[in-house]
């Protein structure tokens, strides 16, 4: 791994990690076309950078924790993803991971769900601030489907959301800021269970700047999507999916 590698993933990661197209299968894309092999390094790599996204998150919307309603929702929605995903923690990173089709599958079976979903004429008026705890309780049990690779979490937290009656542009947002406890937790565990491993010089340096353009690009990837959102639908999303789930087979 060089460190144009690091700069790769790293914008990968920073695309990838707050659009609804699934950064997991993209990454794993990505290493494969570059023929990096999963070293117990590169695994910790990708794990590590994931920070640099979620300090984008608290950059944009550090101030909002402050609302302890906000914060009750939030807590709502990640705790049925927590257990989830900790009791299934093993069947993830040994059998999920390691499935090309079961990748491929979930990137195009979502990308049909966001098609089939944005050509029903809802009616999207909620915002954030009229969620129920109840409702909170649903988004985090959509989102714990995310532990399946290509399904997305954002994608899926977004679906479920627009389903419910929130406007998509506070969907995405609310996605955003569960991506924070989320990810954070996913990602500590990781690392936790990495222990042990030494890093050169050079590793560093390599991860330093994989977060480093992580964090530039998510926080622009977020404004974006933001912004795109409040005039646009998912469907373009939906294809895109699909056709990277194809693409997929073959790597």
């Amino acid at each position: 791994m060089t460190l144009l590698h690091a700069t790769i993933l790293g914008f990968i990661e920073g695309v990838t990690e707050f659009l609804p197209i699934s950064s997991t299968a993209h990454m794993i894309m990505g290493a494969r076309i570059m023929g990096l092999s999963q070293t117990e390094f590169q695994k910790f790599f990708e794990v590590f950078i994931q920070i640099g996204a979620i300090f984008a998150v608290v950059f944009l919307y550090g101030k909002k924790f402050f609302d302890w309603k906000l914060v009750k929702q939030l807590l709502a929605s990640f705790i049925p993803t927590a257990i989830i995903g900790f009791a299934l923690y093993k069947v993830i990173k040994t059998v999920f991971f390691e499935s090309n089709m079961l990748i491929a599958a979930s990137l195009i079976i979502v990308g049909l769900v966001f098609i089939i979903v944005e050509r029903k004429k809802l009616q999207l008026k909620k915002s954030i601030t009229a969620m129920t705890l109840q409702q909170a309780v649903i988004i985090g049990l959509a989102q714990s489907l995310a532990v399946v690779p290509g399904v997305s979490r954002a994608g899926i937290v977004i679906i479920a959301m627009i389903l419910l009656g929130f406007k998509r542009e506070e969907s995405a947002q609310y996605s955003f800021m569960l991506a924070l406890p989320t990810i954070a937790s996913a990602s500590l565990y990781d690392l936790y269970k990495m222990k042990g491993i030494h890093l050169s010089g050079n590793q560093t340096q390599m991860i330093v700047v994989g977060l480093v353009v992580s964090f530039v690009v998510a926080y622009v990837s977020i404004k974006w999507f933001v912004s795109y959102l409040q005039k646009q639908k998912l469907t373009n999303f939906g294809f895109y999916r699909i056709g990277i789930g194809i693409i997929s087979l073959f790597f």
